[in-house]
């Protein structure tokens, strides 16, 4: 008589389905339905500040590099997008609107760089001294 384990069964595959199953919602919970609408974009060109902007307020803003403006951001409906770029490949164009604390559109030949920061317009609500 033969009393080789199986390997691998059908419980085996059940047990990881359900693992697999049980990390998908999890991933999908923290990373769609958890992350905090920010109030203001905060844009910058070569690492430095360009400009912070309310998410609240519709409004397109020219992002210049010297005299020339090699971007448009476009703020509506509490989100950012890139409107339009100077550069060839085009991806920060084609990004999808932010709106989520931290999330980004990233230009790399332009140097420029939009994030959603913040979920307030302060970080402090009086000063005492």
């Amino acid at each position: 008589m033969d009393h080789t384990k199986k390997r691998f069964g059908k419980k085996d595959a059940v047990f990881i389905g359900l693992l697999l199953i049980i990390a998908i919602l999890i991933f999908f919970f923290t990373n769609y339905f958890q992350k905090e609408t920010g109030a203001m974009v905060t844009v910058t060109v070569d690492g430095k500040v360009y400009g912070t902007y309310d998410l609240e307020k519709e409004q397109t803003i020219d992002i210049k590099a010297g005299d020339k403006t090699t971007n448009i951001l476009k703020i509506s409906d509490g989100k950012a997008k890139m409107l339009t770029a100077d550069c060839p490949d085009q991806l920060c164009v084609h990004q999808q609107a932010i709106s989520k604390k931290n999330q980004t559109i990233v230009c790399l030949p332009n140097k420029v760089v939009a994030e959603v920061t913040g979920n307030t317009k302060k970080d402090y609500d009086a000063v005492v001294q």
